[in-house]
């Protein structure tokens, strides 16, 4: 490891590595290389454009209380107990992350947005930052989803009078009441965004390009394996990840049930074109709106790689592990298989032990 990160006269940090974003992924990755030996700001470095703790959870909708989040595992080390399910799970979680960063001194830089990563001198790669230049031996990219919501194209779509947003962008259930609104995306944000809306909006219409797969039981361990695998086999195929909903199902649970009794997540096919006052099907049903939700998704975050060409064909980057298949310096953690809470706890275990295994071996080369 450094004895200390030196600037050379190209302006750059040297460091072992560093970590891209400070979610659950990027947190445990830090976890796990101070646990190894890794010294913050010496050996590695976190890096995050947030302006607070917290990752995507500071900027998710007051309505979403803790109680309401579903499947948050604690990052490593340090367990979330006591939290009010009453209160929003960005003011929790966001709580929980900057105890977290304190008690196992990470230190964060934030607010610093990385612009690109290349190759750089004897073998490193340059990450090249609102804050400086770093010159690392390995990257841990963990910069998640939330930067890039997925908006779809329809005819008509620029044509629409009333007004258009993302799940990113969602205010809370109170800002659409006496509206007329059409949510689209058949995911757990869409169905969530439904109840909450329903007894406010003056109607709501859902709409799914696939027909929603509700599951019955338990998501049990032997579940949450089976959707990993299908995830998995698709990184390492060099896809784009699948949405998890579309691996697991929606689970049904009294809320979902009482909203499919009461005719609110009764689902249409997806409409072909919108309207300048609503959304119509070739068929002829035309449906009146004063606004349209996307509640889509979200792409990885990961156009700051695009100058390492680690892109296969299918769209995705090709994975082994956590490791893209065609740069061993570079790890991908909350990314396809990795991208729920637990995880992201793992995958940052595994990015760290092969890190650890890259840097032994190149010491070797260099004896």
């Amino acid at each position: 490891m450094n004895e200390i990160g030196v600037r050379d006269a190209d302006h750059h940090v040297d460091v072992d590595v560093v970590v891209i974003g400070a979610g659950q992924a990027g947190l445990s990755a830090a976890f796990h290389l101070r646990r190894v030996g890794f010294e913050p700001e010496r050996d590695f470095v976190v890096l995050d454009h947030a302006p607070r703790p917290g990752g995507a959870w500071q900027f998710r909708w007051p309505s979403l209380t803790y109680g309401k989040v579903h499947g948050m595992h604690a990052l490593p080390g340090m367990e979330l107990t006591g939290a009010d399910p009453a209160r929003p799970s960005s003011q929790v979680i966001g709580e929980y992350f900057e105890t977290y960063e304190k008690t196992f001194e990470l230190r964060v830089r934030r607010p610093v947005d990385v612009r690109r990563v290349t190759e750089g001198p004897e073998g490193r790669l340059l990450v090249e930052t609102s804050d400086g230049v770093w010159a690392t031996r390995a990257l841990i990219n963990a910069t998640g989803t939330w930067d890039r919501p997925f908006w779809p194209r329809y005819p008509g779509q620029e044509l629409f009078e009333g007004r258009q947003l993302h799940t990113a962008q969602y205010p809370g259930p109170e800002a659409f009441a006496g509206q007329r609104v059409v949510v689209v995306g058949g995911g757990a944000s869409g169905t969530q965004h439904l109840m909450e809306i329903a007894p406010y909006a003056a109607a709501t219409t859902w709409v799914t390009r696939r027909p929603p797969v509700f599951r019955e039981g338990p998501f049990d361990e032997e579940r949450g394996r089976a959707a990993v695998a299908l995830v998995e086999e698709r990184v390492r195929q060099g896809l784009t990840p699948m949405s998890v909903v579309s691996v697991t199902g929606l689970p049904l649970n009294d809320a979902i049930r009482e909203a499919r009794a009461n005719g609110v997540l009764d689902r249409l096919p997806m409409f072909d074109r919108i309207t300048p006052t609503g959304v119509a099907w070739d068929d002829g049903r035309e449906v009146a709106a004063d606004v349209i939700l996307w509640a889509t998704g979200f792409r990885a975050a990961i156009d700051h790689l695009a100058p390492l060409k680690l892109r296969e064909p299918g769209g995705g980057i090709r994975m082994e592990g956590t490791r893209a298949a065609l740069d061993e310096r570079v790890h991908l953690v909350g990314y396809g298989p990795s991208a729920s809470t637990i995880g992201a706890n793992r995958a940052g275990r595994a990015a760290v032990r092969d890190i650890q295994r890259l840097l032994s071996r190149d010491a070797g080369v260099a004896a």
